[in-house]
């Protein structure tokens, strides 16, 4: 069951809102017991890698493509940093829609181009930053008469709230903090409405304070002014101005959060931690919430024995590049038991 036949009741569709499904959402929210104890929290990762597509971007996807198969349109149109390309792609194909992505001219980590370019979009590679991708693509949906699929369509926020329902659901209530990546700024503000819509149902008590990580390299929200030449390792949110950050301030605001940056370093070191103590690949860009509790830990500014969740907004597996930059590669050995033995050895 996906997002739009689980969450009907809570969700703008009608009778004649088409059920799409790839089978998105309903994702594992694990705790992460050997990274809790050395934070001194009770810490949760949502895993949104697990959607359909590697991202979370499915769950605002599949409202986005199926309002705008209701509504008549004939093509998608977005512009990505690579999520959005591979989520609109997918369900573009599972649709049988054309879709045009607008990709920043060798910006996009290799496993998402793949992705998009698999699932049959049209990939256009622009001269530019992402910002003057979304620009581009906003222009050329008005003038075609497309429907634009980034988030500033506002059924992609509506699904993206499907993920703090499930939280609530699972832990029975709602976390302290919720730290999560922060790029264009929509997936902050969706959580933050969902949160708010369980709390006014009556579903849960309190809510809780939301908690933005960006890249230093690329983090307007932290700095207060647009960045015009963003660059960081963490490909998906590597955008210097972001469209709901109006919308993103709010949801830190009224939820007495806060935003904060951490460095490309810090970024990867929070990945290898992840993976190697806890057992989960997750894209760099996703990272940066944890990135940013160890960097508060240490700055004392950790509160102890809370409830965090940390939102995983892609799989590893997205961009394997900068991940085996990191590590280091196979041991290669002939086909004899003594030299592997030496190996084991060390």
């Amino acid at each position: 069951m996906g997002v739009i036949e689980r969450y009907s009741e809570l969700l703008p569709v009608t009778e004649k809102t088409p059920r799409i499904t790839l089978g998105e959402g309903n994702t594992p929210l694990v705790r992460v017991g050997n990274v809790s104890d050395m934070l001194g929290i009770d810490l949760w990762a949502k895993l949104e890698g697990c959607n359909p597509s590697g991202s979370f971007k499915d769950r605002g996807m599949v409202m986005a493509v199926a309002k705008a198969l209701e509504d008549g349109a004939k093509a998608l149109v977005c512009a990505s940093t690579g999520n959005t390309s591979a989520s609109a792609a997918a369900y573009a194909a599972a649709a049988g829609v054309p879709c045009y992505v607008l990709l920043p001219a060798g910006k996009v980590a290799l496993g998402k181009l793949a992705q998009a370019l698999m699932y049959g979009a049209a990939v256009i590679a622009v001269r530019g930053n992402f910002d003057k991708a979304l620009e581009m693509a906003r222009a050329a949906a008005e003038r075609e008469g497309f429907a634009i699929v980034n988030s500033v369509n506002p059924y992609r926020l509506w699904g993206q709230r499907s993920g703090a329902w499930e939280i609530c659901e699972v832990l029975g209530k709602a976390p302290d903090w919720h730290a999560i990546p922060v790029g264009n700024a929509g997936n902050i503000s969706a959580y933050w409405a969902g949160y708010k819509q369980y709390k006014e149902l009556g579903k849960i008590n309190t809510l809780p304070r939301m908690m933005g990580f960006q890249a230093a390299g690329a983090a307007p929200l932290v700095t207060g002014k647009p960045c015009p030449n963003p660059e960081t390792v963490a490909t998906a949110i590597r955008i210097g101005n972001p469209v709901s950050a109006h919308l993103a301030k709010e949801a830190v605001k009224e939820s007495g959060g806060e935003f904060n940056s951490v460095t490309d370093d810090e970024i990867l070191a929070a990945q290898h931690i992840l993976s190697s103590n806890g057992g989960i690949f997750a894209e760099p860009a996703s990272c940066a919430p944890l990135a940013g509790l160890i960097k508060l830990k240490k700055e004392g500014r950790l509160p102890q024995g809370i409830t965090a969740v940390m939102i995983l907004t892609g799989n590893g597996l997205k961009d394997p590049d900068t991940a085996m930059s990191q590590v280091g590669r196979p041991v290669e050995i002939g086909d004899s038991l003594e030299e592997l033995l030496e190996v084991m050895k060390g």
